[in-house]
């Protein structure tokens, strides 16, 4: 297979910290490691420079307005962005890969694809429609996303989700998707930080007998850490012995730190090294989430780091956790769910022990980056 340049579009990307930017994150790394060349083009949330190599990748940062805190960055159109898509055009991909479809950013992405003729494909990463939590600006919002879907559709005719779940929710905008590229995780990466920890927050908070139970995401309602510190409080008041370590922040992070409950240790926003040594002092990762996921990558990290998951039907993860034999998937995502959940496993430890190796050996096989790599390379090879 002949080397290409990829251009990677994506209207979020590091240092923010998200499924999509972690994504783009790793696909990039891979398909750089095979020799291509891979440019990433954003938006300058941060305020960092327009242009910049990091870890052998080039970024080209466009300038934008940060609507919604970052979490809608809008292009602003302008001499400097004038002048970064003329330096885009000289670059000429051989391929370009469009992180998810309602971005303006997207909408210009594939139009760059269009203009250039460059074979393009538009990556589906959600499973719902975006949300506010604001009835009227949620409606705007949908009408919103369904119009430059449109847009988007008529200028790029290959889509692709990071799980079966984000396929079918291409259907209700009328596009057929061409296939899966999984969501994945860096395996090797993930057993040298293990060999290796930063932190034993076992030691650390002296839980050596206790059942950890570990959270690692954004604390917004959404996420379900609020019925899962409810369910960790009731179910500690019943008896069962187990603490629960909280990584993240968000708009819940005080509410829960002036809740001051026994053997619940908020640890903030954690890097990935610490992200991975928390999972690794753990028993089991619950992630009882409401949003609409595409395919949580804080769910194969627990599994790639040997936790039992309790999570939930949304998004991608029970394409992994396939049934009991696995680990626990809601359907019913209420704080006695999550509760019997995390009971059953803390107190049938042979078969949460099962149920990990199960679960393991399923992401070894089908969710690693070298399988997404390849699939997408091969993708780009016959179009």
């Amino acid at each position: 297979m002949s080397r290409k340049h990829y251009g990677i579009f994506a209207a979020n990307y590091l240092p923010n910290l998200g499924g999509v930017e972690r994504y783009t994150y790793n696909l990039a790394k891979e398909l750089l490691a095979r020799g291509n060349r891979v440019t990433i083009v954003t938006s300058n949330v941060f305020s960092l420079p327009s242009k910049e190599v990091q870890d052998g990748l080039t970024i080209y940062r466009m300038p934008c307005w940060n609507l919604l805190d970052g979490r809608f960055p809008v292009l602003k159109y302008g001499k400097l962005f004038r002048r970064m898509d003329k330096a885009l055009h000289r670059l000429r991909f051989d391929f370009i890969v469009v992180q998810t479809r309602f971005y303006v950013h997207s909408l210009y992405a594939v139009s760059f694809a269009k203009k250039t003729r460059t074979p393009c494909i538009v990556m589906e990463h959600g499973t719902n429609h975006f949300t506010v939590n604001h009835p009227i600006f949620d409606f705007c919002g949908h009408i919103y996303e369904h119009l430059i879907s449109v847009l988007v559709k008529s200028k790029c005719r290959h889509f692709y989700g990071v799980s079966q779940d984000c396929c079918d929710w291409l259907g209700h905008f009328g596009i057929v998707s061409d296939g899966i590229l999984y969501n994945a995780v860096d395996l090797k990466d993930i057993r040298e930080k293990s060999a290796h920890p930063v932190e034993n927050y076992r030691e650390r908070f002296s839980l050596q007998n206790k059942t950890i139970v570990a959270y690692a995401g954004r604390l917004v309602k959404e996420k379900g850490i609020g019925k899962l510190v409810a369910a960790a409080s009731k179910l500690q008041k019943s008896g069962l012995d187990i603490a629960l370590l909280i990584a993240g922040d968000g708009a819940l992070y005080e509410h829960i730190r002036q809740a001051d409950l026994p053997q619940v240790y908020l640890l903030g926003r954690l890097d990935f090294e610490h992200v991975v040594s928390l999972l690794r002092s753990s028993d089991i990762f619950c992630l009882p989430t409401d949003y609409p996921e595409g395919f949580p990558t804080s769910v194969l990290e627990a599994a790639a780091c040997g936790c039992y998951v309790v999570t939930t039907t949304n998004g991608g993860s029970k394409e992994l956790i396939l049934n009991r034999e696995y680990g626990a998937v809601l359907s019913k995502n209420g704080v006695e769910n999550i509760m019997e959940a995390i009971r059953y496993a803390a107190q049938n430890t042979q078969y949460a022990h099962k149920a990990v190796q199960n679960t393991y050996a399923r992401l070894e096989k089908r969710f690693t980056w070298e399988n997404t790599a390849s699939q997408l390379i091969e993708i780009a090879e016959k179009m």
